[in-house]
């Protein structure tokens, strides 16, 4: 059956996830374009998707069913498949993702290899900085560019409620390793939860202003593997500008939003007695909107799943296996011409934006955001 996608015809198979034997996809332009004209360039690649906290946006109490060894790629088979993306595919930036990537024991190994491979390619890492200080001056001289850090929370016990874990001071200690080994620009990625850390917000962007980093605030999304996200209970993004706004005055950043998912402001500190801003601009902070204000018009990403499953998008319930064909022994255009197939399937949009905030009626995708890769 041939399933007509614009220009190019899709030849369907009984596998979902695609067959090992041949291309599928004829016709496809170069690079990993989709049929609504969006060029994917920034590739985010999970290492792993164990964890060692249980952040509860994220994972049950008692954690996931992982993937066993043999599901996951291997340090070779992902160099491989980093090396089409950037060779054959204009892939211009790397982000290494989880799980958590340093629970992953030959991590370093990796980045130096990714590194030989494509000595000027920019290597980002998200992580939630538990033993990063025991790793940071490695990474950096593996040829890590830089860090995200997930910090939810400075006080101690609500980074244990939001993570289930006593790790505040590991973290804290993680990203002042990362930042004296040159890890930066650091940049710290914040979820509000409604009644736990959300009155917080002005006390972590202050604290994150001081140090020099960029903080970002993230909406809440559906991708928690209970399954238990409603719009009521998310801090939206203009509800968070709210929270901030009588420590803060924010400012459009007059940058290039370039396809990244964070809008940025240049911030300043309001005057407590006027109201008025006061003083220098102490820095910038985003917000990533996915739900209430989405940016899927612009989305340059294409995502790998730590057993090599494509996903063109963080909330796509259709995945492409990669992975698979590559251990059936294909050729290097095989699997250049799934992955553009995948990406040819991209949706135009995640479709949350068209439900009002008290209509749950968006269907979540199978993995949790731990399963993915962020």
């Amino acid at each position: 059956m041939a399933v007509q996608l614009g220009i190019p015809v899709l030849r369907q198979d009984n596998n979902s996830q695609g067959s090992a034997a041949e291309p599928r996809l004829m016709g496809l332009p170069a690079g990993l374009l989709d049929r609504f004209g969006r060029q994917a360039t920034d590739m985010r690649l999970s290492l792993t998707d164990k964890c060692n906290l249980r952040c509860t946006y994220c994972m049950p109490a008692e954690g996931l069913q992982w993937l066993s060894k043999q599901a996951v790629m291997t340090a070779e088979e992902i160099v491989r498949i980093v090396g089409l993306g950037v060779n054959r595919l204009g892939v211009r930036e790397l982000r290494l993702t989880g799980g958590e990537p340093l629970v992953r024991a030959d991590l370093v190994d990796i980045i130096r290899t990714l590194r030989q491979h494509h000595p000027d390619l920019p290597i980002s890492m998200t992580t939630n900085a538990v033993g990063l200080d025991k790793k940071a001056g490695q990474l950096k001289r593996a040829g890590l560019t830089r860090i995200n850090v997930s910090l939810d929370s400075l006080h101690a016990e609500t980074f244990a409620q939001l993570t289930r874990r006593p790790f505040l001071d590991q973290v804290l200690a993680g990203v002042e390793a990362a930042d004296a080994a040159g890890l930066g620009p650091i940049k710290l990625n914040a979820v509000l939860m409604r009644g736990i850390n959300d009155t917080e917000s002005p006390r972590l962007l202050a604290w994150a202003l001081e140090r020099g980093y960029e903080l970002r605030f993230i909406e809440q999304m559906p991708l928690d593997a209970d399954h238990g996200w409603t719009r009521r209970d998310m801090i939206s993004a203009s509800e968070i500008r709210d929270l901030l706004a009588d420590d803060f005055v924010l400012y459009p950043d007059p940058r290039e939003r370039s396809g990244a998912p964070a809008e940025r402001f240049q911030v300043q500190r309001r005057e407590s007695a006027t109201g008025q801003p006061s003083g220098a601009v102490l820095g910038t902070v985003g917000i990533i909107a996915s739900v209430t204000e989405p940016f899927c018009g612009d989305c340059r990403r294409t995502r790998i799943t730590a057993d090599g499953k494509i996903m063109s998008c963080l909330f796509s319930r259709q995945e492409f296996d990669l992975l698979g064909l590559l251990r059936s022994e294909a050729d290097d255009d095989q699997l250049i011409s799934r992955w553009q197939e995948a990406m040819w399937a991209k949706p135009k949009a995640h479709g949350m934006d068209h439900a009002g905030l008290e209509a749950d009626d968006f269907v979540q995708s199978d993995r949790s955001m731990s399963a993915i890769g962020g």
